[in-house]
C-alpha cells in the first residue's frame, strides 16, 4: 500500500503506525541533543512513523536548543512535543523547543514560556550588543510560530517579556494545538490534523492498531544527563570543596580527601557541558581559600564572612552566561551556604575550646596519668608509658604498675620527656 494518498484538496495523507515515543525530563545539555538526535534519526517516513517527545525542562544551552529545532526540521517524519505530566513546564529552552513541534500539547496544569536567556536580563539596552541574542531568538520562534500556524506575537513576549502561560490560556490564545492529559487525548489531537512538513501541506491520521513505543536514553546517555544536572554538577563541587576543606583542617586520614577529589571530578565533567561563568566558579574557589586561611590567620571572622560572600555571589552567577537559559534554585544556593556556615562555626567552637583546654605538653605536673604500657624491666627499675593529658610521657619507677593503673604525675624533665610518678 503506498505510503501517501491524495485527497481532493491535493494533501497527502501520513497514516501513523508507529509513534516512538520520548521523553525529556532534565536540562538542555548535549546528553539529550545526542538521545534525540539518535532515537529521531533513525525514524523512517517509509515507516510510517513519528515522534511523540514528552517534555518537561527548566532550560539549557542555547546552541544545544538550536541543534535540537534544527534537527526537527530535517526530520522526513512529524515530530509532536507533549508538555507532560502535571506540574511540569516547558520554560527557557524548553519553550523555544516547544515552538518547533509539528503539533504541541498540554497536560492540564503544565505552563510554557518565560524564555528570556538568564544571562541577559530584562534591561537590555538598544545599543547593547547583547541585544543580538534576543532578537535572534525572537526571530527564531516567531518563525516557528507562524510556520505551524500558532500565535506567534505570544512566542514571542515569553523571550522578550519573559512571559509564561498555563495550558488554558496558551490553548484559548492559539499557542498550543490541544490540552491532552492522556494518550488518547493525543491521539484524538492528531487524528486528523493538518500540517506542514518541510513546507508540504499533510493530513495526519493514526489508527486503532497504532503502535506506541518508548525509547529510553542508554546508559552512556542516563549518565551523562545526571552529571549534566546544574543541580547535580553544584552540589558534587560544593560537596567536594569543604572534603578537601576538612582534609586540610583534620590532615591525615585521607578519607575525606578521596572523597572529596571523586565528588570534584564528576562535579567537572558536568561542567564540561554545562555554560559556566568562569568569574562565579573562581569566587566559589577563593570562598574555600578564605576558609582556609581563617584556620590559620586570627581575623576574628574576617575573613570568613568574606569567604560566605564570595560563596553566595558565586553560586548565583555560576551558570549566567550568554549562552545559557540555567540558573540554580534559590533554595539550593541558600541551603548550600547555611551548611557550610554551620560546618565552619561547628568547627571554630571545636577549636577554640581546643586551644582554651589543651595545655602545652610541658605543664603536666599534678596531673592524672594512665599506665599505657610497661616496656622493660631491669634491675629492679620499670620503664612505663604513661599518658598524660592526651600526651604519651616515659617514665621510670622502682615501683611495679599494671596496664591501665591511674597514677600521679610528680615531676617532668622536660628535654627527655621523662617524668617521675607515684601511686595515687
Amino acid at each position: 500500500m503506498a505510503l501517501f494518498s491524495f485527497s481532493a484538496s491535493a494533501e497527502r495523507i501520513y497514516e501513523i503506525k508507529d509513534l516512538k515515543v520520548l521523553e525529556v525530563n532534565s536540562s538542555i545539555n548535549p546528553a539529550t541533543l545526542n538521545y534525540l538526535d539518535s532515537s529521531l534519526k533513525s525514524l523512517k517516513a517509509s515507516r510510517n512513523q513519528a515522534a511523540l517527545i514528552k517534555l518537561d525542562t527548566p532550560g539549557g544551552l542555547v546552541t544545544t536548543t538550536k541543534s535540537i529545532i534544527t534537527l526537527i526540521g530535517s526530520l522526513e517524519v512529524p515530530v509532536f512535543i507533549w508538555i507532560t505530566p502535571e506540574g511540569a513546564s516547558a520554560t527557557s529552552a524548553g519553550a523555544i523547543i516547544a515552538s518547533a513541534a509539528h503539533l504541541l500539547f498540554m497536560s492540564e496544569g503544565t505552563n510554557i514560556g518565560a524564555a528570556t536567556p538568564v544571562g541577559l536580563g530584562d534591561d537590555i539596552k538598544e545599543s547593547d550588543g547583547r541585544s543580538k541574542a534576543i532578537n535572534d531568538l525572537v526571530a527564531l520562534v516567531t518563525s516557528l510560530a507562524k510556520a505551524r500556524g500558532r500565535n506567534a506575537k505570544l512566542f514571542e513576549k515569553m523571550i522578550s517579556e519573559a512571559k509564561s502561560f498555563d495550558a488554558q490560556i496558551a490553548m484559548k490564545e492559539n499557542i498550543i494545538d490541544a490540552i491532552a492529559n492522556n494518550m488518547d487525548d493525543i491521539n484524538d489531537g492528531i487524528d486528523g490534523k493538518t500540517i506542514r512538513l518541510k513546507g508540504e501541506a499533510i493530513t495526519l491520521k493514526t489508527t486503532n492498531l497504532m503502535q506506541v513505543n518508548d525509547i529510553s536514553m542508554d546508559l552512556g546517555q542516563s549518565i551523562l544527563n545526571i552529571f549534566a544536572n546544574p543541580m547535580t554538577a553544584y552540589i558534587l563541587f560544593i560537596v567536594g570543596a569543604a572534603l578537601l576543606y576538612f582534609e586540610f583542617q583534620a590532615p591525615g586520614g585521607l578519607i575525606a580527601g578521596s572523597v572529596g577529589a571523586v565528588c570534584l571530578i564528576l562535579a567537572a565533567i558536568g561542567f564540561q557541558i554545562l555554560p559556566l561563568n568562569f568569574g562565579a566558579l573562581g569566587l566559589i574557589v577563593l570562598s574555600f581559600i578564605l576558609f582556609i586561611l581563617e584556620a590559620y590567620i586570627t581575623s576574628y571572622g574576617i575573613l570568613s564572612i568574606a569567604g560566605v560572600a564570595s560563596l553566595v555571589f558565586g553560586s548565583l552567577f555560576l551558570f549566567r552566561t550568554q549562552d545559557s537559559y540555567l540558573e540554580l534554585q534559590l533554595s539550593v544556593v541558600i541551603s548550600s551556604v547555611a551548611a557550610i556556615i554551620i560546618y565552619l562555626i561547628v568547627v571554630g567552637l571545636v577549636i577554640y575550646k581546643g586551644r582554651k583546654k589543651t595545655k602545652p605538653f610541658f605543664e603536666v605536673t599534678n596531673e592524672v596519668g594512665v599506665i599505657s604500657n610497661i616496656i622493660e624491666s631491669a634491675d629492679g627499675v620499670h620503664k612505663y608509658q604513661v599518658k598524660v593529658a592526651g600526651e604519651i610521657w616515659n617514665s621510670f619507677s622502682a615501683d611495679q604498675y599494671i596496664v591501665g593503673e591511674k597514677v600521679a604525675v610528680i615531676e617532668q624533665n622536660n628535654n627527655e620527656m621523662k617524668i617521675t610518678i607515684k601511686k595515687l
